[in-house]
């Protein structure tokens, strides 16, 4: 029978027939016997494949075989003499499937991340970038199963949109315009009235806008997709094209916001240790020794929360140099999410009730007038990791800030006849789907843990 790799480890049995097929991570070639590791990418182990010069192909074929080919082999599972794995394959045919290179770029040591990112396209051969994929599919399944058990409709959002949901303006323009030639208006300016679209268009920075709209007609619902940010920043933590999972709750105030939130994280969290033991165990033991007692403490501790203003007076108070300075009014940046998540509270906390001046337009003004109800949770060693808030469900206040920001009323007409027709208090957050994958395996730059990183001077594929 066929059978994947991580099938034969959990659940074979000794003397049974199975074919197998993979890759080799290694091949040692003895006088008397050839011993090769094939991986199939199903799990972080490899399976030993024994094969003896009784095998007719095997001096004009097997002996040839080198790190990194591909084969196809049929055998017996017998018990392994070793303590790593409980089965080998004594092979009774094997045959390789396409070439024998003898300049493969991947040997058994350790090769650095750098290195790995200039051959993208065989970086998920390696156990580290294999073991990121499965966490980021558990973590994707883990997602949709919290968001189904508590009656969330998913919601496709679309990836080209008109709107800036967060009023930045570092967006990618989607356009089918003569780059060297676009047409003009009377006033010289570039005419995107004549446009795919007769607009101007983008690639979407959030699907928060949307969400809305159909979280006040199916009252839960929650998107899951691609969004992109023009951002000319070259740091560990940032991309130009990454996912995002953004609920969004109808009838529900920050507070029912900040519990979805928590429990949500706890959850996908919990999801992924129980899908996958072996490469969090690998995780914990090569990349970060504390990933597994880390993500432990999360999904065990209760969250802390703070307002944006005592987080603003304990960092002040806390002695410590910053390279940022701290004020009232300041977004805080991740030394300071991190000391107040790692030193402070030594848990994840939730900062609440930030100033307006450094958050959206879309979020609901307090009656103190200097303030919203936003929230951001943030975790040790990442800082935040959710950004969120209530939504200003009132017509004129958001008309207000709409004007504030200098966002066009015209452009966000629909935006307000959701405030006009039908409107409740509302509210969602926002998680980058990279950044819980590198909270989760302790990885280091943030390029590591999407198959395809997309930053700024680097687009490959």
């Amino acid at each position: 029978m066929n059978a994947s790799i991580r099938e034969i480890l959990a659940g074979g049995t000794q003397g049974a027939s199975v074919r197998v097929q993979g890759w080799l991570r290694t091949a040692r070639h003895a006088k008397e016997l050839s011993f090769l590791e094939l991986n199939d990418g199903s799990c972080l182990a490899g399976l030993q494949l024994v094969a003896a010069p009784e095998l007719p192909n095997y001096e004009s074929e097997v002996k040839r075989l080198r790190t990194g080919c591909a084969v196809e082999a049929t055998g017996t599972l017998v018990e392994s003499p070793g303590s790593e794995q409980r089965f080998e394959l004594r092979v009774e045919a094997l045959a390789c499937v396409g070439e024998v290179a003898d300049d493969y770029p991947l040997q058994k040591k350790r090769h650095g991340f750098e290195f790995l990112r200039t051959i993208a396209h065989l970086r998920p051969r390696t156990n580290t970038l294999g073991a990121v994929l499965r966490v980021r599919s558990a973590a994707a399944r883990a997602i949709h199963d919290f968001f189904e058990q508590r009656g969330f409709v998913l919601l496709h959002a679309p990836i080209i949109t008109a709107s800036d949901a967060e009023g930045a303006g570092q967006m990618f323009r989607v356009t089918t315009l003569e780059a060297n030639a676009p047409p003009r208006d009377q006033a010289g300016r570039v005419d995107f009235a004549r446009d795919f679209f007769g607009r101007e268009t983008f690639l979407t920075v959030s699907g928060q806008l949307e969400a809305e709209i159909a979280a006040l007609a199916l009252t839960r619902v929650y998107t899951f997709g691609p969004t992109f940010r023009a951002e000319n920043s070259n740091t560990s933590r940032h991309l130009a094209e990454f996912w995002m999972v953004e609920p969004e709750m109808a009838f529900c105030d920050l507070e029912g916001d900040m519990q979805i939130a928590q429990s949500f994280l706890k959850s996908v969290i919990q999801g992924v240790l129980e899908a996958c033991p072996e490469d969090m165990a690998f995780f914990d033991q090569r990349i970060d020794t504390t990933v597994l007692a880390t993500l432990r403490h999360v999904i065990e501790a209760p969250f802390e929360s703070l307002t944006y203003t005592e987080a603003i007076q304990r960092l002040q108070r806390s002695g410590k140099s910053f390279e940022f300075p701290v004020e009232w009014g300041r977004d805080l940046q991740s030394e300071h999410e991190r000391w107040l998540a790692e030193e402070h509270v030594q848990r994840p906390v939730i900062v609440t009730d930030y100033p307006a001046g450094i958050k959206a337009f879309y979020m609901y003004r307090n009656d103190d007038g200097r303030t919203v109800r936003a929230m951001d949770v943030l975790v040790p060693k990442i800082g935040e990791i959710i950004g969120g808030s209530q939504r200003e469900h009132r017509e004129q206040p958001l008309r207000e800030r709409l004007r504030e920001a200098g966002l066009s009323e015209q452009r966000y007409a629909w935006y307000l006849d959701l405030r006009r027709y039908g409107s409740v208090p509302h509210a969602g957050f926002g998680l980058g789907f990279e950044r819980l994958v590198q909270f989760m395996t302790g990885m280091a730059n943030i390029r590591d843990v999407i198959p395809f990183p997309r930053v700024p001077g680097y687009a490959e594929f």
